[in-house]
């Protein structure tokens, strides 16, 4: 079968591919490998997904609907699973230009392709836990109001589970939208906290605690989430007279942890002690996320089993490994 990742250099969508090909999939990949983070950590992704011989890369801009549709034109895709967005709480507050075009313009242009596609069975698409804003409870569940986004990222994520949603009630295109809870392991983002933390303790440097350190996560280990993605995919939601064939769930560790906490465990696995730079709360900066998984257990079986201890373990590996200490 043939699927189609957006995104497959980005962290999820490297781990997805790899998923993908391992089963025995044709995955064709698209990206446009902007500069918000590392481009040779993207390109490094990239050169392990070319290793296989049913991977096949564009670089094209969502936001170009005429070269995402030349692009796409010599295969017969029967799966999406769309994962390219600008990232970033902080960063929309400086760039917010650059999550129109790619979150929204380029969700909307993913939704258009979908629709003329004969093949297509499944569009499975990434959402975000930011879309719950300041919760007013916490594990949030998928039927919770989320209609006070505080950032903009958190916005246009909500912006593509409407339009999705009505793409699907118009177009009877089957669609899953997953909300991620902080996802973290090898190959990580460097912008997140995790690989932030690792790098300033391994080279000296404080580390900034934003709200001065109270902060909890709901965080999910990133090979607990690739499996129930691939189900989810398998998976296709109704499609019966009457119901529209769109469904959302959330994705989470499943238990929330205090950000101090992490950062007790990063030093006990480094060895090192962090000096902690304790600052305010920043703009847009949700305080507490966790997960409702009820739904997605019910359906699809999922079920997180990673503790932080053993996923940081895994992650502070591969970063060692990655950069040759």
């Amino acid at each position: 079968m043939t699927y189609l990742v957006t995104g497959a250099a980005g962290f999820i969508g490297y781990h997805v591919a790899l998923a993908l090909l391992q089963r025995g999939d044709e995955v064709v990949g698209v990206d446009n490998l902007n500069n918000y983070y590392s481009v040779q950590l993207k390109s490094d992704r990239l050169a392990e997904l070319e290793k296989h011989n049913g991977f096949r890369f564009h670089k094209v801009e969502l936001a170009d609907q005429v070269a995402l549709r030349e692009a796409l034109k010599p295969y017969t895709i029967r799966r999406v699973i769309h994962l390219a967005a600008q990232a970033g709480v902080r960063h929309s507050i400086e760039n917010p230009g650059s999550y129109i075009n790619s979150n929204l313009i380029g969700h909307f242009n993913i939704l258009e392709h979908c629709r003329h596609l004969d093949s297509l069975d499944h569009l499975v698409y990434a959402s975000t836990s930011s879309v719950y804003g300041e919760a007013a409870k916490i594990p949030s569940k998928e039927t919770d109001r989320v209609d006070a986004p505080i950032s903009l990222y958190a916005a246009t994520k909500k912006c593509d589970e409407l339009m999705s949603y009505s793409y699907s009630h118009l177009y009877r295109i089957p669609q899953t939208g997953l909300r991620f809870f902080t996802v973290y392991g090898p190959w990580g983002r460097p912008d997140m906290a995790l690989w932030l933390f690792t790098d300033a303790i391994l080279s000296g440097r404080p580390i900034n605690v934003f709200n001065f350190g109270k902060m909890r996560r709901d965080f999910t280990y990133i090979d607990d989430l690739i499996p129930a993605l691939l189900a989810t995919a398998d998976k296709l939601p109704k499609v019966t007279e009457g119901e529209v064939p769109h469904r959302i769930y959330n994705i989470g560790g499943d238990h929330t942890e205090n950000l101090m906490d992490l950062i007790g465990v990063l030093e006990r696995t480094l060895g090192m002690k962090a000096e902690l730079n304790l600052l305010p709360r920043q703009a847009g900066d949700i305080a507490e996320t966790g997960a409702d998984v009820g739904a997605i257990r019910q359906d699809i079986g999922y079920e997180p089993v990673t503790r932080i201890e053993t996923g940081v373990s895994h992650f502070v590996d591969w970063y060692k490994r990655y950069h040759g200490l």
